[in-house]
């Protein structure tokens, strides 16, 4: 069956990617202050969208106890996360009057519930290919405030990045010309416990350090030790294409530093790495394996017509493609006008 798709969807080329819609596209200038940056936005939305978002990521994924510490607190937790980002939320809060609470924890709180598949691949001539499916529930509300942003330095675009109106942090992004990441769960213990645990450390938070990372590592390399080697919040896997041959990895993170680097091995003929929300060297559970259908996908379209186009199939195969699928990013960092996402609907047949 999964074979039947996978046929059909490549004898459409890009028909998928074409009847679904792409997010507005934002320059976001890192030459204005933190705080009035993302007011350009922000004003192309209604407040009371984003704050019953707000409201609704809050309510289901941050229990009362953690929220009446954080609104005791929310002024000395400010002092020991990165100051650009603070500032960056407290504009946003302000705008669309939320408390500073409320605007920390959701962005705090996004990195902990997103069920998601990454793929970095080499096709035959050894350009990198970087394609990923966000997975995150809401999705009625957020796909409506998915946004593209490019971020500017000088007036050049530093760095593009996909994210949601209100979060500073990206899952997904590209350094033009340098490299590609995404990030995806890695599921391990309770958010909260490690939100309390590590803030205190000056710990980064997930999302922050891959734009952290975007905005000043040089290249590749540079990219993987940062990733690999900064303290975080929580554990995460991390999936980094470059734009020469066998720059691909997946890293799998605890909090103090990297479990696994799994790098591409084309030369052994692992010319791609699969990572959905599990350590790739255990099985996935029967309930959730989109890592399976991904591999037959990526074996049936084959390294020689791996593209951008053929990688947006794949991660349109369900159920790689599934209910809570908010979005899909193809991109790959030797080619940054080529980076393209896409809003997703329900498939019909989940």
């Amino acid at each position: 069956m999964q074979a039947t798709v996978l046929l059909l969807l490549l004898l459409a080329g890009g028909s998928v990617a074409a009847s679904t819609p792409s997010p507005p596209l934002f320059n976001v200038s890192l030459d204005v202050a933190p705080e009035l940056r993302w007011l350009p936005v922000l004003r192309h939305y209604d407040p009371e969208l984003v704050r019953a978002a707000v409201a609704q990521v809050i309510g289901s994924r941050v229990p009362k106890w953690v929220l009446a510490l954080i609104e005791r607190s929310a002024l000395e937790l400010v002092r020991l996360l990165p100051p650009m980002f603070t500032a960056e939320i407290r504009g946003m809060s302000n705008f669309l009057n939320l408390s500073l609470a409320d605007g920390l924890l959701v962005n705090l709180a996004y990195e902990y519930s997103a069920f998601c598949t990454s793929i970095v691949a080499q096709d035959s001539r050894g350009h990198i290919y970087h394609g990923r499916n966000l997975d995150y529930p809401f999705g009625n509300v957020l796909r409506k405030l998915t946004v593209d942003v490019q971020f500017l330095k000088n007036g050049q675009v530093a760095i593009r990045g996909t994210t949601f109106v209100g979060y500073v942090g990206l899952w997904t992004g590209q350094s033009p010309h340098k490299f590609t990441v995404s990030g995806d769960e890695r599921d391990r213990g309770w958010w909260w416990e490690n939100l309390v645990a590590a803030l205190f450390l000056r710990h980064s938070p997930i999302s922050w350090l891959l734009r952290t990372t975007l905005s000043e590592a040089e290249n590749f390399e540079a990219a993987v030790y940062r990733l690999a080697k900064t303290p975080l919040i929580a554990d995460v896997y991390y999936i980094v294409g470059g734009t020469s041959p066998r720059e691909g990895v997946v890293i799998t993170r605890n909090r103090g530093g990297p479990v696994d680097i799994w790098p591409l091995d084309p030369l052994n003929g692992a010319w791609f790495r699969v990572e959905t929300n599990y350590d790739h060297w255990k099985p996935v559970p029967k309930r959730d394996d989109r890592r399976t259908p991904a591999i037959k996908a990526l074996n049936a379209t084959g390294q020689a017509n791996l593209n951008l186009e053929t990688l947006f199939q794949v991660l349109s195969v369900v159920p790689v493609y599934n209910n809570y699928t908010v979005y899909t990013t193809v991109m790959s960092a030797a080619m940054p006008d080529k980076y393209m996402t896409r809003v997703r609907i329900q498939p019909e047949n989940e």
